[in-house]
């Protein structure tokens, strides 16, 4: 198939391009790299069937012959990024999705939006099903990053509603991996650095709240199965297994043998306290559980950093 991937110089839209031309696939990846990076579009580069266009999805998007499939991965995922680019956020979500469902609808081709399991916000059900309409403060400083996928998941129903395209949703828990930044700020490769350089590690509030943490693998293989499946409501993926920030630092101390010690600072506003995806509906319509362990996922992680690919 010929697939065209928005986000695609960014840590998990290079994942999952990289295995859809392992796969055989043409992929052409679209990215302004504002947060994406070189290296990445490097690496894909060394697929014959991969081609690159320097493209903010924002603005109107032009592409030659047919297509298969628009996955629309473009997004400023972390909290450090979309703090900062929080406009840019708001935009790539809504005129984004908007531009990539419109080249979809004109290609006669599949869609599939990658939202996020921040549309639960803080969560008032617990573990969280895609049936939890969600808990979010739409003018907090996290409604950046929520509102933009909340509105992306309701027009992509819209344009399945009103125009019949053939659309898939999936909520995203806390991918992790190789090719995540240094500077992403997200607990992973915060933590991984941090631990590192024996530096003391960073973890904001008690510690105490908790995610669900999947690696990449894992959720590139949930994502490619959703768009073998025909359904059209948003599915989870992500890991089952809840931990608390702490335990994670701890962990990573452990498997680094690092001599950092835990420093804290304040949580930032509405920062959520629990986050467990429930995945029944991704086992039951995909036959989909994740199969790499916290432990494996990090140790893989922890040597991507030790070889100073993370740098930014």
């Amino acid at each position: 198939m010929k697939i065209a991937v928005t986000g695609a110089a960014g840590f998990l839209g290079s994942h999952l391009s990289e295995k859809l031309l392992k796969e055989g696939h043409e992929v052409i990846g679209l990215d302004n790299l504002i947060t994406g990076r070189d290296s990445n579009i490097e690496i894909l580069s060394e697929y014959e069937n991969f081609k690159f266009i320097n493209q903010d999805v924002t603005e109107y998007i032009e592409l030659s012959g047919d297509i298969d499939w628009v996955l629309h991965f473009a997004c400023p995922a972390s909290p450090a990024d979309y703090s900062r680019l929080p406009i840019k956020t708001l935009k790539v979500g809504s005129l984004g999705t908007h531009k990539t469902l419109g080249l979809a609808k004109a290609k006669k081709a599949g869609y599939l939006l990658a939202s996020s399991s921040e549309v639960y916000g803080d969560p008032k059900e617990h573990p969280q099903k895609e049936t939890y309409w969600g808990h979010v403060d739409a003018v907090s400083t996290r409604g950046i990053y929520d509102e933009s996928k909340r509105f992306g998941e309701a027009l992509t129903m819209a344009y399945h509603r009103s125009h019949g395209l053939d659309t898939r949703i999936v909520r995203i828990f806390n991918s992790y991996g190789p090719r995540m930044r240094r500077s992403d700020g997200r607990a992973v490769p915060s933590f991984i650095c941090q631990a590192l350089e024996n530096e003391p590690i960073t973890v904001f509030g008690g510690g105490e709240q908790t995610r669900s943490f999947c690696y990449v693998e894992d959720t590139v293989e949930g994502i490619i199965r959703l768009m073998s499946s025909d359904y059209h409501l948003p599915v989870n993926i992500g890991s089952p297994i809840e931990m608390s920030i702490e335990d994670l630092a701890r962990k990573i101390i452990q498997l680094t043998g690092s001599s950092s010690r835990l420093t804290r600072k304040p949580l930032p506003e509405n920062d959520p306290k629990v986050r467990q995806p429930d995945i029944s509906l991704a086992g039951k319509l995909l036959k989909w559980s994740p199969g790499t362990t916290l432990e494996d996922g990090l140790k893989r992680t922890i040597e991507y950093f030790k070889s100073g690919l993370g740098e930014n």
